[in-house]
């Protein structure tokens, strides 16, 4: 945490790169088109197309084509394109999906100069520790941050009161609180809920499972490499508590439910509790913003197991945008130029979409002051870590999905579970 401060306190020497849009001398005279593709949000697209337009104005030869997906499908979109060599020529994706593009060879190292940086050196410097290292390979940079999201809990306070609870005195810090509130809130017809205390978010095993694992000392990966599923203790202890959660259980939830996220926002009565990221204000502002200015919601840290032996709140993870290897010399100088410009306007993306850009100026600076419950998210930040590993990130991912979801839904037991997921992981890594 200190070291944290430490680096927010000098985020003030940082100043942006840019007060304008750049000219880039290698594009007079010649036209180029760039061709983006990223992940649907409404005013992100807005935000990013007036930054497009005043970096098109000052460099009329470029035009960009500016192409969004849904969230769940962008990822085999891309993949489908760059396995065709039809991929665009920007894209940004979550790291853990994306790295295995670094790992291939498909995306082009950072043209530092092009997107405002003197060097490796100063762009490292300008964002906080450790923000690039998932897209470092052999001392090279291939991703400039788009966002980075940590979760914490969002809280309907009227839900809890409705319940005979004390939303300021009753929220839970642990995870056996959660279990315990949920109980006590739930509603159902039959077996079909009508009103859930908290549910997951599916299928965010690596970003928000994990970390409930490493908090009663499991890991995924031993910090040697060398073992996998450590900790076996830790590991049936949370597969258990999903068990118990589930619709095998004591059925206060599931993933074949609506997403938590999107249902905290309509504040129907439907969900009290729902991990999600300091973007989920804006879009909440944007879906109903007569519930985001009531006052009756609030956010809360990541809960810790009541024995855990050390703090881990949600991992962080990142969307990067890259630029392909693919694409012509003056295609990528480009979209260098492009990102460099889009993003030194960290602040505005904050206001105006809600997300983090790791920059030490931006965390130092008012707007995230200002911004509701910031401080709830920087301080799990602190203590958390990014969450990817290597090539084989996506895949794990899946495995743990058929990994939980099995002992959820079709009942299989956590010890069987386990021991798939073990051998799975294990050959995973074997194969990168």
């Amino acid at each position: 945490m200190k070291r944290f401060v430490a680096i927010l306190l000098a985020a003030a020497l940082v100043a942006p790169a840019f007060a304008q849009a750049p000219t880039v001398s290698a594009l007079k005279g010649k036209t180029v088109e760039i061709v983006i593709w990223t992940h649907e949000d409404s005013a992100r697209t807005a935000l990013e197309k007036r930054l497009i337009d005043e970096f098109t104005k000052a460099n009329p030869g470029v035009t960009v084509k500016y192409v969004t997906y849904p969230s769940g499908k962008i990822k085999d979109i891309v993949v489908a394109g760059f396995a065709a060599n039809a991929g665009p020529d920007i894209f940004n994706l979550e790291i853990f999906d994306q790295y295995q593009f670094i790992a291939n060879g498909r995306v082009a190292p950072v043209d530092y100069k092009l997107a405002g940086f003197k060097s490796a050196k100063d762009m490292q410097a300008k964002y906080m520790a450790g923000m690039l290292d998932p897209v470092i390979e052999d001392g090279k940079v291939y991703g400039m941050p788009l966002e980075l999201t940590n979760w914490a809990m969002y809280l309907n306070k009227k839900i809890f009161r409705d319940a005979g609870l004390d939303p300021m005195k009753d929220y839970p810090k642990t995870w056996e609180e959660v279990m315990a509130v949920s109980e006590k809130i739930v509603r159902r017809d039959g077996q079909i809920i009508t009103r859930r205390g908290f549910d997951f978010r599916y299928p965010y095993y690596l970003t928000s499972v994990v970390p409930m694992v490493e908090q009663l000392g499991g890991e995924l990966v031993s910090k040697d490499g060398k073992s996998v599923i450590t900790n076996d203790a830790a590991w049936l202890k949370v597969l258990s508590y999903f068990k118990d959660f589930g619709p095998n259980g004591k059925n206060l939830g599931s993933p074949t439910y609506t997403a938590a996220r999107k249902v905290f926002d309509n504040d129907k009565n439907e969900i009290a509790m729902s991990l999600s990221g300091l973007y989920q204000e804006a879009r909440m502002k944007g879906a109903n913003p007569e519930f985001y200015s009531s006052g009756e919601w609030m956010v809360v840290p990541f809960p810790q197991w009541k024995d855990a032996v050390r703090k881990v709140p949600n991992n962080y993870y990142g969307h990067y945008y890259m630029v392909n290897a693919q694409s012509s010399k003056l295609e990528q100088q480009a979209a260098w130029a492009l990102l460099g410009y889009m993003l030194q306007h960290g602040e505005e993306y904050l206001d105006k979409v809600a997300i983090v850009q790791p920059t030490k100026a931006l965390f130092e600076s008012k707007t995230f002051k200002d911004t509701p419950y910031s401080d709830v998210f920087a301080k799990d930040m602190a203590a958390g870590h990014i969450v990817y590993y290597g090539a084989a990130s996506s895949k794990i991912e899946s495995l743990l999905k058929e990994a939980f979801e099995s002992v959820m839904l079709s009942g299989v037991e956590p010890a069987k579970a386990l021991d798939k997921l073990r051998r799975d992981v294990k050959a995973a890594l074997e194969d990168i």
